[in-house]
């Protein structure tokens, strides 16, 4: 076979290795770049947690468009962490986005922190609770006024407590 070739194929190998490596780095899990005032074992968590919020919460994972009966809650209330209950965002800046998550013009103050997600190879600025830094879901600039900011949550993430 092409020796140049094989070195080819090394040094791409080698390449791919790094930015996987990168995108890793720069996408952390919430309980490992962090400390938080809420904290728990793995096990302990799968133990509180259902899979799903396990898998949002604690996993980043996401939820599938339109899942979550937090979609369509329109009642006055809290929605809350399902980690920890923490407060993260009244219902009045809930609003449609079309999206099929519950969406959010702003959290309430001092509720969630923000890191850069670059898993998806595109920049994005993930959302997380600052009590257990649990994955909620991503802000991004195309909501409504007065913030312009849409906060687009998973459901399972969330419980919602009424007024």
């Amino acid at each position: 076979m092409n020796q140049s070739l094989d070195r080819r194929a090394l040094m791409l190998g080698l390449g791919g290795t790094a930015v996987a490596a990168l995108v890793g780095a720069c996408r952390a899990s919430p309980a490992v770049a962090e400390t938080f005032p809420v904290q728990l074992s793995e096990a302990a968590w799968r133990k509180k947690l259902s899979p799903q919020a396990f898998n949002v919460l604690r996993k980043e994972a996401t939820e599938r468009p339109y899942s979550s009966p937090l979609n369509n809650e329109k009642r006055a209330g809290t929605f809350t962490c399902a980690g920890c209950a923490n407060p993260l965002f009244s219902s009045k800046t809930k609003f449609e986005s079309g999206t099929g998550w519950p969406s959010f013009w702003a959290p309430l103050k001092g509720s969630v922190g923000t890191r850069r997600d670059v898993s998806l190879g595109i920049p994005r600025t993930e959302v997380h609770c600052a009590r257990c830094g649990g994955h909620q879901g991503h802000v991004f600039d195309d909501g409504p006024p007065p913030t312009g900011k849409r906060y687009c949550m998973n459901g399972a993430a969330m419980n919602f407590r009424p007024s």
